[in-house]
């Protein structure tokens, strides 16, 4: 895993460093990145868009039981590869990669990053990837674009020793995104509908609970709306603030739950081709789930 991170950085570092002299031989002043490429944006064909994000989930506290309890940690690293394949720009084909590190039995949050797989508080590995295409459905708005994917498992328990890592179950997942920018290019409006439609076997539990075949997430079907408004003191940087709400209904495997989120962060274009984000979330109610936090951190090159 950190050769891998380390392949990603240095990819990174050699992309802003190509593009950081190509923009030195330019003049024209242009909108950046995070002000013109939103999730809403299609690429041009022969364009690359390539995202490393990563979110650290932690909870003391939950739902299920009155109180503090045991810490529980949950790391997810996604990266998201996607490139323009029309002339007119209105379809692109990506495939979306996830690792995780899960730790649980009140050790500390930071020690996802240990990596160590010990038994019964502790385990990691890569869990799905997803082949996604990208359309505009409504020629007419632009601003309004479809992400559908696959997300397939590639684990193979959902829970072992005590410990969840990922669901193992196919995912059908489609996001619809929408952005308004205001006039004057200070505020802009981002909207995401994320609807996940969870298939295959019924969770079946040994008698440790662990999970031997199918996922708890199995046969629902989730959606997310998001909204989020950004404020851009200059072209290159993005303060934001954020509301989502996560609603999973029942088709069958008798689970159903809800939360909603609230938080902020923000975006720098580093230089034409780079830019970094962070996000803060914080799980202000739910049912049937944790009421945790999220940091997030995020680097994506354009090119």
């Amino acid at each position: 895993m950190k050769k891998i991170i380390g392949l990603v950085i240095l990819t990174f570092i050699t992309f802003s460093s190509f593009a950081q002299e190509e923009s030195e031989t330019q003049d024209t002043p242009q909108k950046s990145n995070i002000q013109t490429y939103t999730p809403s944006k299609l690429l041009s064909k022969g364009q690359w868009d390539i995202k490393w994000f990563n979110n650290l989930y932690t909870q003391t506290k939950s739902t299920f039981t009155n109180g503090k309890e045991p810490r529980q940690t949950f790391f997810t690293s996604s990266v998201d590869i996607f490139t323009g394949v029309s002339e007119s720009s209105s379809f692109n084909v990506g495939l979306l990669l996830e690792f995780r590190s899960n730790v649980i039995g009140g050790r500390d949050a930071l020690d996802v990053f240990s990596f160590d797989g010990e038994n019964g508080t502790a385990r990691s590995g890569f869990t799905s990837f997803a082949p996604a295409v990208k359309f505009n459905p409504l020629k007419n708005v632009s601003n309004f674009t479809v992400q559908t994917a696959i997300h397939i498992p590639l684990i193979d328990q959902e829970t072992d020793g005590g410990v969840f890592l990922d669901q193992k179950g196919f995912i059908f997942q489609n996001r619809f995104f929408y952005d308004y920018t205001f006039p004057g290019d200070k505020w802009q409006l981002f909207t995401e509908l994320n609807a996940e439609y969870n298939f295959g076997k019924k969770a079946e539990r040994d008698a440790n609970f662990d999970t031997v075949e199918g996922s708890f997430a199995n046969n629902s079907l989730n959606l997310t709306p998001g909204v989020f408004l950004s404020y851009f003191p200059s072209q290159k940087f993005t303060v934001l603030g954020l509301v989502q709400h996560s609603q999973r209904f029942d088709l069958g495997n008798d689970f159903s739950q809800d939360f909603t989120a609230v938080g902020g962060g923000a975006k720098y274009q580093l230089n034409k081709t780079l830019n970094i984000e962070a996000l803060y979330t914080n799980f202000v109610r739910g049912n049937d789930t944790g009421l945790g936090q999220t940091f997030n951190l995020g680097l994506r090159a354009l090119f």
